[in-house]
């Protein structure tokens, strides 16, 4: 375990305050005055769950639990939503980012363009430069000059190194950034993928390639394939995740723009069709707006 990620979250109970009173306040409100679970008392709050992006199977099968059954009472509902989303995200795995001292770390991130991921790599790379960590950013999304115009700005906040080539093929730049890190005692490579979900299956490839170019360079340095999730997108990136999933065997979630989002309950969602845990969570624009998420924590400050 590499714990980078020790400035706490000061303001999380206000990060989640949208999602918290899409997920928790309506529900519990609407219920917790109740006699009993009714028929009609259980739709209801059927329909709060997955309007608050839960997830259409996962509010079922939550309320469903509740039906034909009389330990649990409506005065119940918030102790009984609290206990099962914690037990959710803790069987998705632990929120930790993997990280051996001494090796070098590379980290696969992945996401559609605008999902905020070349801000994280960015990020990443200024708190792995704070621990006094060498990190070399790789610009593998090499088509979109302006992807890679703004991670060269990024790598200079961060003073972190970059290998860039326009154009190149993603795959020889990831190779030459693996050499140059082998070579030169770098603890970290950050590499950085088009997004590009128009056309699915160049996307796939693309990923595939680069995927096999760590896995024959350097297969025992690869520490996460890291999904990059807008936590504004809702149930879309569960689907994202999906196809993403399917490329490269993602082990991470990094959720951005969690602050001021009423859908954070995509944590939830992902966490439970696709046993995937989030380990970072971006708040805002700042360098040190890149926080460690916590399942605890999280859950505390929902339910507060």
């Amino acid at each position: 375990m590499f714990g980078f990620f020790k400035d706490k979250f000061n303001n999380l109970k206000e990060t989640v305050s949208n999602t918290a009173k899409a997920l928790v306040g309506n529900v519990v409100n609407s219920v917790e005055n109740e006699e009993e679970f009714s028929e009609f008392v259980l739709d209801d709050m059927e329909d709060m769950l997955i309007s608050a992006d839960l997830g259409v199977g996962y509010a079922s099968e939550l309320v469903d639990k509740l039906k034909n059954q009389t330990k649990i009472k409506p005065s119940d509902v918030k102790l009984y939503l609290k206990e099962e989303f914690l037990k959710v995200l803790k069987d998705a795995g632990n929120n930790n980012i993997n990280y051996k001292e001494n090796e070098l770390n590379i980290y696969f991130i992945t996401g559609v363009n605008g999902a905020g991921k070349t801000t994280l790599i960015g990020k990443l790379a200024f708190k792995f430069k704070q621990q006094g960590k060498k990190v070399l950013i790789a610009a593998g999304d090499t088509f979109r000059a302006a992807a890679e115009e703004q991670l060269d700005i990024w790598s200079k906040r961060a003073q972190a190194d970059i290998v860039r080539h326009d154009k190149a093929d993603p795959a020889s730049v990831v190779y030459e950034a693996i050499e140059k890190a082998k070579s030169e005692n770098y603890d970290v490579i950050l590499v950085d993928t088009a997004g590009r979900l128009q056309n699915k299956f160049n996307l796939m490839e693309e990923l595939k390639k680069i995927k096999s170019v760590i896995d024959k360079k350097a297969p025992e340095a690869l520490r996460e394939c890291i999904l990059v999730l807008d936590a504004n997108t809702g149930q879309n990136g569960l689907q994202q995740a999906k196809v993403f999933t399917e490329a490269v065997n993602i082990t991470s979630v990094a959720l951005t723009k969690l602050d001021g989002s009423a859908k954070g309950a995509i944590v939830l969602a992902v966490a439970k069709e696709l046993k995937l845990p989030v380990k970072l969570v971006g708040v805002g624009e700042k360098m040190e707006d890149l926080k460690e998420f916590n399942s605890e924590e999280f859950i505390e400050a929902l339910f507060e």
